[in-house]
């Protein structure tokens, strides 16, 4: 039968649970056996000390099975047979016995271990035993009306025996218990069917063949073990190659995924820290295209046994994520014992000597890590990735060979975020090179002006990011607008306009396209919008429009005023203000109008002096 493994750091429900069961299956074997034991006659004895002997040769003939560390056993099928033939006291002093003996032998296991083993033992025996008497059977031979007393008792068994521990493995790791049971029955369902057949067939040898009988029925059992265990190494052997990295000898990506789901499970059942590491090594690209694949390969089999290595060494799981990317799966890390660890590695492998690593920046290997710790907000495997990832992101803009923890450095973090986005968005905006190089070279201006103007307006550091980049992708809807009309010298038609402005729609829908800029809509949409109210495309009026986009409406409209535009004069900065002071009111909030041409005069100013 399966029996349980107790697991570090996660005793305390188990021990509850075994708790539970001891006293249960203590109560029912006392009251079962009612220590009939000191009546029983010379053979009955004898029959008791043979089947003692059976199921110990039985008990230590262990079948392995998934879960890793469960134990099956064929004892079982002794005890059936005992129950069939003697009855449930006999079968419950045979387990005495056994149990008594086995725990003198097997010193590594823990005693309540050993207790809460007998426990399961005598309440399935007594289970069994009443389900047996109930339907009608009669301990003795086999008889064949009583099939049905047979079955159930079997049935009871093993039904007894999946819902215990199937309930400790479902105490034990927090999941389904259907999902537990379904596993355990899955799992080892073929070798309780033998166990259950075999007690049976244990009957006929023993009511036809007395002791002969047993020992021909040990020889069938132990070589059925035997064959048991040869099927679990061929598994074992299978599965090991199908989750390990030939080229590394690391686990690979699949297992990685597995193991990583069963320790963030872990660690939310026991509080104990999880962190994962990811590693890149550094220009690696320049070391295969220098010494091609094959030298490349062989670099990266010697990086995949140093860490393989140390992995071993700590307890880590490490495995090829892919390519020249490695992770560092680490049970009981916290964030800063992950970090002190990745930088000492990546140390040991600055100091590893391996050719042609003369050719890269450093003159050394070396590798840029991202470490994330798993927290109580973490529920998806892919989350504790994706901020590894992130921080392994953040490592390699720092200069590489690096080592950055996620969430540390936030504003070092936002800068680079800001820097990548602003790039990003320069890429949609090089469409318009071709399109309108006008519009081009207007969003990079009013995103230098925003650049500015954010620093000198009481605003945080997110709203401060929003308004800048708003500011550059405001008028990425134009490159849906046709490039007769972007680029038309006369005046507009009225059809015409009205298409135009269906660009800041078009750039909003643009902008929700993409998760990271959905929070620039506003600047997009909104930027068209008068302060009196009659401006598009809704018609928002004063505070109705958010303050930030009020200020790029007044940024937008000056740089369009002071540089060349194909439908309307070139004003000078003077004019401009002019022109801004006019509108104060209808289509500029005035406060900030003001604050603008204050900013615009200051500049104005510092060029003058520089120029004298």
């Amino acid at each position: 039968m399966t029996k349980l493994k107790t697991f570090a750091g996660k005793i305390n429900s188990g021990h509850v649970y075994a708790l539970l069961i001891s006293l249960l299956g203590v109560a029912l074997f006392t009251y079962s056996n009612h220590l009939e034991f000191l009546q029983y006659p010379t053979p009955r004895w004898v029959w008791i000390y043979a089947l003692t002997g059976a199921s110990l040769i039985l008990t230590f003939s262990l079948v392995q099975l998934p879960p890793e560390g469960n134990e099956l056993t064929m004892e079982s099928a002794v005890y059936l047979a005992c129950i069939f033939v003697f009855g449930g006291s006999t079968t419950l002093t045979v387990l005495l016995l056994n149990c008594l003996i086995f725990f003198f032998f097997d010193t590594s296991t823990s005693w309540w271990k050993h207790l809460t083993n007998f426990s399961i033992y005598s309440i399935m025996i007594c289970l069994s035993s009443y389900t047996f008497d109930l339907f009608g059977g009669h301990p003795g031979p086999l008889i064949n009306d009583e099939l049905p007393a047979y079955l159930m008792t079997l049935a009871v068994y093993f039904i007894g025996n999946t819902l215990l521990i199937g309930l400790y493995y479902y105490i034990i790791y927090k999941g389904t218990l259907y999902e537990t049971i379904k596993d355990i029955i899955k799992d080892s369902f073929v070798v309780y069917l033998c166990t259950l057949v075999l007690s049976l067939v244990l009957v006929v040898l023993i009511v036809h063949n007395s002791f002969f009988g047993l020992v021909l029925f040990l020889c069938l059992s132990t070589l059925l073990c035997y064959s048991f265990k040869r099927l679990f190494s061929m598994y074992r052997s299978i599965e090991e190659r199908a989750n390990t990295d030939q080229r590394t000898g690391l686990f690979n990506h699949s297992y990685f995924e597995e193991a990583l789901e069963q320790e963030i499970q872990k660690s939310r059942a026991s509080g104990v820290p999880l962190s994962l590491a990811m590693i890149d090594l550094d220009d690696f690209k320049k070391y295969n295209d220098h010494f091609g694949h094959l030298q490349g390969d062989k670099l990266i089999a010697f990086v995949g046994e140093t860490l393989k290595s140390e992995a071993q060494q700590h307890g880590i799981i490490a495995s090829r994520y892919g390519g020249e990317e490695f992770t560092l799966l680490m049970p009981a890390y916290d964030i800063l014992q992950a970090r002190v660890y990745i930088d000492q590695l990546r140390k040991k492998l600055n100091n590893s000597r391996f050719d042609g690593v003369e050719i890269f920046p450093l003159g050394c290997l070396a590798f840029s890590a991202g470490i994330a710790s798993c927290t109580s907000d973490i529920h998806d495997k892919s989350q504790l990735v994706d901020q590894a990832d992130q921080a392994l992101y953040y490592s390699k803009r720092q200069g590489k060979n690096t080592v950055h923890t996620y969430g540390a450095y936030s504003s070092l973090e936002q800068e680079l975020d800001f820097s990548q986005d602003v790039r990003d968005i320069e890429q949609q905006l090089n469409l318009f090179m071709y399109k309108d190089m006008e519009t081009f070279r207007h969003s990079k201006r009013v995103f230098r002006y925003a650049m500015d103007i954010s620093e000198l307006l009481d605003i945080d550091a997110l709203s401060k990011r929003h308004f800048t980049l708003g500011a550059l992708i405001h008028d990425i809807g134009k490159l849906e607008i046709p490039w007769g009309i972007l680029n038309k010298k006369d005046k507009l038609e009225p059809e015409e306009w009205e298409m135009v402005k269906w660009h800041v729609t078009w750039g909003k829908k643009m902008a929700l396209t993409n998760d990271k800029f959905k929070d620039l809509a506003p600047y997009i949409e909104l930027h068209h919008e008068r302060y009196d109210g009659k401006g598009y495309p809704y018609g928002f009026k004063g505070e109705e429009i958010p303050r930030l986009c009020r200020m790029l409406t007044i940024i937008d409209s000056f740089d369009a005023m002071t540089t060349e535009r194909p439908y309307q004069p070139t004003k000078s900065v003077e004019e401009a203000i002019i022109e801004l002071r006019a509108c104060a009111g209808s289509q500029f909030d005035p406060e900030l109008t003001e604050f603008f041409i204050t900013y615009i005069e200051s500049r104005e100013l510092r060029a003058g002096d520089a120029a004298i």
